[in-house]
């Protein structure tokens, strides 16, 4: 309830310093901002011409690939981004925690506001191909996805801000991690690939990437593969979470007191 009240009081200040964040990411470059939206663009749809059109990988059933694939990728890049950005954002400001009284919860927000405005854009760009594709948005459950991606991105980063600022070297343990998350949630591979494996299938299945993925496909793509036992995997999804944001936020705040010392 304290990081709520925090985001509620200063939620103008979150705006302004995410937008300006988001600039300042290249402002010494002549394209400016046009850069954060073109790089991963472009990212995303090298890896459809190298999957689809040299590799010829297939999706679930009769689904046009590049509308199975973009969802996932779209949400990935946001979600990579986010967390890495956010992990690291208390030492990105450290003149903040050190020079000026400033609520030290609200740093990891300013960053997934920066984020958010390529991964929105990533976002429309997928859904308007799925729309050309003839695969239109469930609205309600789009809605759902983006209220259910705030929550677990600001539970994750909750923990790994506080231990990345204590500890710098976990930036570059958590970048190797989100490198072997990428890999193993099913974003460019189906999960029917591992029907023969119930044991992994049901690990891979309860990771909240593949929840967010495969959600977010079936708001363009109903019936996918995490459509058995959805509600299932939707609770494992929101016990995580809370969870994660429970012991995160225990851990930030212990160690709030020390941020100012160790930057």
């Amino acid at each position: 309830m304290e990081l709520i009240k925090s985001i509620i009081k200063n939620r103008k200040l979150i705006w302004q310093l995410g937008r300006n964040d988001f600039k300042n990411r290249f402002a010494s470059t002549s394209l400016g901002s046009i850069w954060g939206f073109l790089q991963p663009f472009v990212f995303m749809f090298t890896y459809v011409i190298v999957f689809q059109g040299i590799l010829k990988t297939n999706s679930s059933g009769e689904i046009t690939y590049v509308a199975w694939l973009l969802p996932g990728m779209a949400i990935w890049q946001w979600l990579n981004d986010a967390i890495m950005s956010a992990s690291n954002s208390i030492r990105t400001y450290s003149y903040l925690v050190k020079k000026v009284v400033f609520p030290v919860d609200i740093i990891p927000l300013i960053s997934i506001v920066a984020s958010s405005f390529v991964g929105l854009f990533l976002i429309l760009v997928a859904s308007i191909v799925c729309i050309v594709f003839g695969y239109f948005p469930n609205v309600l459950e789009l809605i759902y996805v983006l209220v259910a991606f705030f929550a677990f991105v600001i539970a994750f980063t909750r923990f790994t801000s506080a231990i990345t600022t204590i500890v710098s070297d976990f930036s570059n343990l958590l970048g190797i991690a989100m490198q072997l998350f990428f890999w193993f949630t099913p974003i460019i591979w189906n999960l029917s690939m591992l029907e023969g494996h119930q044991t992994i299938l049901t690990i891979i299945k309860c990771m909240p990437f593949t929840y967010l993925v495969t959600t977010f496909r079936e708001v363009f793509i109903p019936g996918n593969m995490l459509t058995d036992n959805h509600f299932l995997f939707t609770i494992a999804f929101w016990v995580i979470t809370i969870v994660m944001y429970v012991w995160g936020n225990s851990v930030f705040k212990r160690n709030k007191k020390d941020f100012a010392d160790v930057l």
